[in-house]
């Protein structure tokens, strides 16, 4: 679809779901959070800053690459809004950077809305995605999943241990041997969330319930895509897994027993 059809599909929906008012409790939920939109497209991020304002999140926009990283090197955002389509570089790249740097939570927007370049952003760490024309109450209900998720909900504050394998939510950290392993926090709570039921298959559907904590769409090949990230992080071998097993047509099994531990 052409960007100038793309941005007209976009002002129709701000236009007509813009009007509702958000209530007390949705207010509360979003207060204070600090949101970090890099869209070249100036009449969207006018609109999605407009409508996140009357939520309570509060929305600094940039057109560039270049501005949004100097924005973001002055620190204090809760999360990242990325366009992959920017005039100075790609959004992909830029992605990469970030994360690379910090677990800032990044939801990703694009025009080309096909599976391989979601399946490219979440390999790059991207935390969400969402392609365009989107749903500005899809695009909210996002933003504060992931928010949530950064908060810490994942639960009571033991650290469970799996042989070498080591997972302390209130740290939010992962180690194998001792030695921390990189996620995203996505990424962290889908594995906290199959070793909370060590034993159980869980079914995709379930698996992407316990995390959003929404009613939205979820695509299987991006939940895989995290699974698979998550594999290359604590497996010894990723191709023939001992940790997360995967149970053709059912789900994911986090194996009880790992290595020689208990």
């Amino acid at each position: 679809m052409p960007r100038a059809a793309l941005a007209l599909r976009a002002v129709q929906w701000f236009n007509v779901l813009a009007r509702g008012r958000p209530g007390p409790e949705r207010l509360a939920a979003c207060m204070a959070h600090r949101i970090l939109m890099i869209e070249d497209d100036a009449s969207l991020a006018a609109m999605v800053g407009e409508y996140l304002g009357r939520l309570g999140f509060t929305v600094v926009s940039r057109g560039s690459a270049g501005s949004g990283i100097e924005a973001l090197g002055k620190g204090g955002f809760d999360a990242l809004v990325l366009d992959v389509m920017l005039p100075d570089s790609d959004g992909f790249e830029l992605c990469r950077r970030v994360r690379a740097q910090s677990d800032l939570p990044i939801l990703m927007l694009t025009a080309r809305g096909d599976e391989t370049d979601r399946i490219v952003g979440l390999e790059l760490g991207a935390d969400d995605y969402l392609p365009k024309p989107f749903n500005p109450r899809e695009l909210a209900a996002r933003l504060r999943a992931i928010l949530r998720r950064r908060a810490g909900g994942s639960g009571p504050d033991e650290t469970l241990r799996f042989g070498r394998l080591e997972l302390d939510p209130s740290a939010r950290s992962v180690r194998v041997d001792g030695v921390e392993r990189p996620l995203t926090s996505y990424q962290f709570d889908l594995l906290w969330t199959l070793a909370r039921n060590a034993g159980r298959v869980m079914s995709r559907d379930a698996l992407m319930d316990a995390l959003r904590g929404e009613a939205l769409e979820a695509f299987d090949r991006s939940l895989d895509v995290h699974v698979s990230r998550i594999r290359a992080a604590i497996e010894d071998d990723p191709k023939h897994p001992r940790r997360i097993i995967t149970v053709r047509g059912a789900g994911y099994l986090f194996a009880r027993r790992q290595d020689d531990g208990p």
